[in-house]
């Protein structure tokens, strides 16, 4: 037996628990993970509290990410003891996922922890850091360099807005970070941000075009916001796309890709193939320090996993959210 979140849709309705269940209830896979951290990310949030449609079969165990050590395998890529690292690949939606003691995976979905990483370390950064990490590279990719100008980061309290200004700074980019919660103004200078705005001033319908002014952006709200994102880009500016805070929706125009060139780039990191997986952990390691790492991160047992989804989605969590599945061992 071992200890779980799990997530079932029934007659008496949606539902998460924290339970004691058997291995019957993880799925096939070739290699076995005694899970050492989790993570609790908006996608986790969704699932556990229902307000999106994330969880594809029942019973579900959620949690996209997680770190821990080998314990069975029939794979020739890893062996008994080994520390690996999960990142999406539709664990925690149609496949039992790292918020559990226990979970059982395919082994083309694991990497090998950095070694530059705990498995703590490495779940404070989780899905969020990795995505920010992405998001960053694609800006590289596309010719944003940091004497281009200032990089706007959208959600910027939230875990992939809280590292794409860390690693932002710390490259040397000029960072303006919009978020809803002006009281955390000091914790968003602290991780490197120029400037702090109201993302009020993005969240409401726009113009097709505004006044030009960031060389790039990174975005986490979609909607009204990424529109008007790209309505105020230089010419030749670059948006990566990476989350839907705000919505799903895009009420936009072609204006800003055809008049000034800009360019849109959708960053997943669900389905993100190995090699790209490597090169941004590899980049990570080289960027991030301890110390970035305990001001973005806060720790909380499973048992607290389900009223934190709840205030994740009330837009009352900070940063990162690691979940430590031995603090009720």
């Amino acid at each position: 037996m071992f200890k779980s979140i799990v997530i079932n849709k029934d007659e008496q309705g949606y539902q998460a628990q924290v339970k004691e269940v058997d291995d019957s209830i993880l799925p096939e896979g070739d290699v076995t993970i005694d899970v050492a951290y989790s993570t609790l990310n908006y996608k986790d949030a969704l699932a556990i509290t229902g307000k999106a449609p994330v969880v594809r079969s029942f019973p579900m165990i959620p949690g996209i990410d997680l770190a821990g050590t080998v314990t069975a395998s029939d794979s020739d890529k890893f062996k008994i003891g080994d520390k690996v690292l999960l990142n999406g690949f539709g664990v925690g939606e149609k496949h039992c996922g790292g918020l559990a003691e226990k979970a059982r995976l395919n082994s083309d979905w694991l990497i090998p922890l950095p070694e530059a990483f705990s498995p703590r370390q490495a779940m404070a950064i989780g899905t969020a850091g990795y995505t920010a990490m992405l998001c960053v590279i694609a800006l590289e990719k596309n010719g944003v360099t940091p004497d281009k100008g200032e990089i706007l980061v959208t959600g910027a309290n939230g875990g992939v807005g809280s590292f794409a200004i860390a690693i932002l700074a710390k490259l040397g980019y000029t960072v303006v970070a919009s978020t809803g919660r002006l009281d955390q103004t000091d914790y968003l200078k602290q991780l490197g941000a120029a400037e702090v705005i109201d993302r009020n001033t993005l969240s409401e319908p726009g113009k097709p075009l505004a006044r030009e002014r960031w060389a790039g952006a990174v975005d986490a709200a979609g909607s009204h916001t990424l529109a008007n994102v790209c309505a105020s880009m230089q010419y030749g500016g670059v948006v990566t796309a990476c989350g839907l805070a705000q919505g799903m929706d895009f009420p936009a125009s072609v204006a800003p890709f055809i008049l000034r060139g800009v360019v849109l780039a959708g960053i997943d990191s669900v389905m993100r193939p190995l090699a790209d997986r490597i090169e941004a952990w590899q980049r990570l390691a080289e960027i991030i320090e301890t110390a970035d790492l305990e001001t973005i991160s806060t720790d909380i047992s499973l048992d607290q996993a389900i009223e934190t989804a709840q205030a994740l989605i009330a837009g009352q969590v900070r940063g990162r959210v690691i979940v430590d599945l031995g603090a009720n061992k």
